[in-house]
């Protein structure tokens, strides 16, 4: 694989740009942040012969138990990277001692190599983490966990609970009367041991009806308590008890009407399909479950639909500023 002459970032100090011509390194390195000039750099001057003051000295010969010498290292493939047996040194990227840069091929860089200029050097794999990358912090805040978010939904639902019993109870004895002769003369058969179907009282008429208005007003006032908050400062109640907050992934601010309105609408509106033999209901449970399988950011789908993340806030003294926060020594107009 043939790879374009250029400058590119040095992998052995990422603060410095080399010149690759093709095969190898060449010239001086340059500042990363300095606009790399037209073609190569000049020729460098030969090295003074003799130890470069600041720089440690070339492995040699040591001796060995048997009194005979152990060779020295092997220097790595490419200038800079330490051999096999060799550990990284200053600004090398973390990894497997002596571990060589991937290259191209099976194992190597997963894809083609960055534009000149830009990123790594051909060839070379970007540097990872050598065991488990740390969760991440959006924002400096960490993720809230999956019970946190359980308990603080359950806690809305018990408060859109709680106003459906206040605005559509009526609606639902209503819709009680009209079906209970329905399911008293089923109740009675199967008790009978009868499974015959003909002759049962049919569900008054208004029972479908009634069914609809209690969807419809049970999704209004679960949007009602819901958006608005969330929209302002990104907690409900169930939240805000919780020490949680929903804040968008591009920045810490409030989310908006908008994105509020896209976040409940995914797990709020299959409420109106619960009349389709519970399939709304399946929908958000799946919605509420989705955090336990999204990584690294544990998004629920509502939050994919809307670009948010659910974090951890930080606990509040009793004077009311964060924990790990210093409050002003002198409040404003205070002399001290």
């Amino acid at each position: 694989m043939s790879i374009a002459p250029g400058w590119y970032v040095d992998p052995a100090d990422p603060d410095t740009r080399r010149y690759w011509d093709g095969e190898g390194w060449i010239g001086a390195p340059i500042p990363v942040d300095q606009t790399p000039p037209e073609g190569p750099p000049p020729v460098e001057p030969p090295p003074p012969v003799g130890p470069v003051p600041g720089r440690p000295a070339a492995p040699t010969a040591t001796p060995g138990p048997a009194g005979g010498t152990v060779p020295p290292p092997a220097p790595g493939p490419f200038p800079a990277w330490p051999g096999p047996g060799q550990p990284p040194g200053p600004g090398q990227p973390p990894g497997p001692v002596g571990g060589p840069p991937l290259g191209p091929g099976p194992g190597g860089y997963p894809g083609p190599p960055p534009a000149p200029g830009q990123g790594y050097p051909p060839g070379w794999q970007y540097p990872g983490w050598p065991g488990r990358p740390p969760l991440p912090r959006p924002h400096g805040l960490p993720l809230a966990s999956f019970g946190a978010r359980l308990v603080a939904r359950l806690i809305d639902f018990g408060m859109v609970f709680l106003l459906n019993v206040v605005v559509n109870g009526w609606f639902v004895y209503r819709y009680v009367e009209e079906v209970t002769p329905y399911f008293r003369e089923v109740l009675r058969r199967s008790m009978a041991g009868d499974t015959s179907t003909s002759g049962l009282p049919q569900p008054g008429e208004q029972a479908g009806g009634l069914q609809v208005a209690i969807l419809l007003i049970a999704t209004a006032l679960w949007f009602a308590y819901e958006v608005p908050a969330m929209a302002g400062n990104g907690q409900t109640l169930g939240k805000r008890l919780l020490g949680v907050r929903a804040v968008p992934i591009e920045a810490d601010q409030p989310l908006g009407f908008g994105r509020a309105l896209r976040r409940w609408s995914t797990l709020g509106l299959p409420t109106l399909l619960w009349y389709c033999c519970g399939f709304g209901l399946l929908l958000q449970l799946v919605d509420a479950l989705s955090p336990l399988f999204d990584h690294p950011l544990r998004q629920a789908l509502h939050d994919k639909r809307a670009q948010t993340v659910v974090v951890r806030l930080p606990p509040r003294t009793p004077a009311g500023t964060a924990a790990g926060h210093d409050a002003p020594a002198n409040p404003p107009g205070d002399t001290p």
